[in-house]
């Protein structure tokens, strides 16, 4: 009865309109009611208690270094680097959206913030060389999910604290599927692409080629300083948003000076208002976390879910298809903050490696953000790029499936993900 309740009165907000963060709320009072422990002050205390959390300084801090890096013109420049890079391959315009794509996820850790800068800079160009338009926002849509899976990933943040495992272990566990991710979308590229009668542009001359490196190569330090640094353990996860964010300012007011005084509260405003959604986000859904532990719910998964619990890849195939179902109505947050505490005993109770198991999981809800019809990064491309939602999906299809294929086949070979992980946080 709990878990009915706990389900339905989630879907029955979510069906009325309410804001998912509002939802969550609703929930929660709906199971305090269930339970007989309706107090008004538990609800406020756990919902300020949710966004009390030092790890989670870090999500305002890396969506700070993201808006800096669009305005301030380090974004432009990691796209013309790609361009000197691949743009002269046949279809290189969109070998150029998967390289600056790759590169700007290791800057921002923002999908969203990714997904914007390149339906700007990249889809006018593709459309004007000849490219199908619905395609490449496809491309441009699944290209902008790598950003969730690599380092700085916001969403490993968000999940390391929900699930209480190690930040920095997630972040270099992460890498290589981001890796794979981009080559499969480099893969699907050249196939659907090979027909096409498309005049890519002119090989940069070295001279050119070394320009463009060195124009972007304060904005490339960044990674190697945020990743060093946590290798290292010379910050933590929520300092290297710190770093991350006044390295931003720096770099685009002092040496690229892009970013004039004058747009500097703008820059704070957009970011405090997406911070402001992520944080309030999490607090909600605190209380949800909370009486769910209350009311012993996992455990009840747990007893659903016990013929599985002797085989761990048909527990991960059924874990990652409820995640897929859940991704289709779900935003990235609040999926993983509603799921994370109800899977995370089931996982323990299977003795599947936590942080394995949050590499897929992000990969599921990072694919989760171009599923429709909630897809959000679909829905910032469509908008950006002023591509019907039809068009977007459509072009995404063929990409999307490709993901979920690697996804699936990290689930059945699970040594593609814990054996690069261990080379880099051992």
């Amino acid at each position: 009865m709990t878990l009915f309740v706990f389900v339905g009165s989630l879907l029955g907000a979510m069906a009325l309109g309410i804001p998912i963060s509002f939802a969550l709320l609703v929930c929660g009072a709906a199971l305090m009611w269930q339970l007989d422990m309706m107090d008004a002050q538990i609800l406020a205390q756990n919902v300020i208690n949710g966004a009390d959390s030092y790890p989670l300084l870090a999500v305002p801090f890396f969506l700070l270094a993201g808006e800096v890096m669009n305005v301030g013109g380090l974004s432009r420049r990691i796209v013309d680097l790609a361009l000197a890079l691949v743009g002269h391959i046949k279809g290189g315009l969109g070998y150029v959206t998967i390289v600056a794509a790759c590169l700007l996820a290791a800057l921002s850790g923002s999908a969203v913030a990714d997904a914007a800068a390149l339906s700007t800079l990249l889809l006018p160009m593709m459309e004007r060389a000849g490219h199908d338009r619905a395609r490449s926002a496809g491309l441009i849509a699944s290209a902008g999910i790598i950003a969730p899976v690599v380092p700085p990933s916001i969403g490993f943040v968000v999940f390391g604290v929900a699930a209480n495992v190690s930040i920095s272990k997630l972040f270099f566990a992460g890498i290589f599927p981001g890796i794979m991710l981009a080559a499969t979308l480099w893969v699907t590229w050249a196939w659907l692409v090979r027909r096409e009668n498309v005049a890519s542009p002119p090989r940069k001359s070295a001279k050119e080629l070394l320009r463009a490196l060195r124009d972007a190569a304060w904005a490339l330090v960044l990674p190697f300083i945020i990743i060093i640094g946590l290798k290292m353990g010379v910050f933590t996860p929520t300092e290297a948003g710190v770093v991350a964010a006044v390295y931003a300012l720096v770099v685009a007011t002092l040496v690229y000076r892009e970013l004039k005084p004058s747009q500097l509260f703008g820059v704070l405003v957009a970011a405090a208002r997406t911070s402001a959604v992520v944080m309030f986000v999490v607090a909600a859904a605190a209380v949800s976390a909370w009486l769910i532990t209350v009311a012993n719910i996992p455990s009840q998964v747990v007893s659903l879910l016990q013929p599985l619990l002797g085989n761990q890849t048909l527990l991960m195939i059924g874990i990652m298809v409820l995640v897929m179902i859940v991704g289709t109505a779900l935003d990235m947050t609040p999926t993983i903050l509603i799921l994370t505490p109800v899977l995370m005993p089931l996982v323990t109770a299977a003795g599947i490696d936590p942080i394995y198991f949050g590499v897929l999981f992000m990969i599921n809800n990072a694919i989760g953000l171009i599923t429709p019809p909630v897809g959000v990064v679909l829905n910032t491309v469509a908008g950006v790029g002023r591509v019907s939602m039809d068009a977007v999906t459509k072009g995404v299809l063929p990409f999307m499936l490709m993901q979920f294929i690697v996804m699936f086949a990290m689930v059945l070979f699970p040594k593609l993900v814990t054996v690069p992980a261990h080379w880099f946080y051992k």
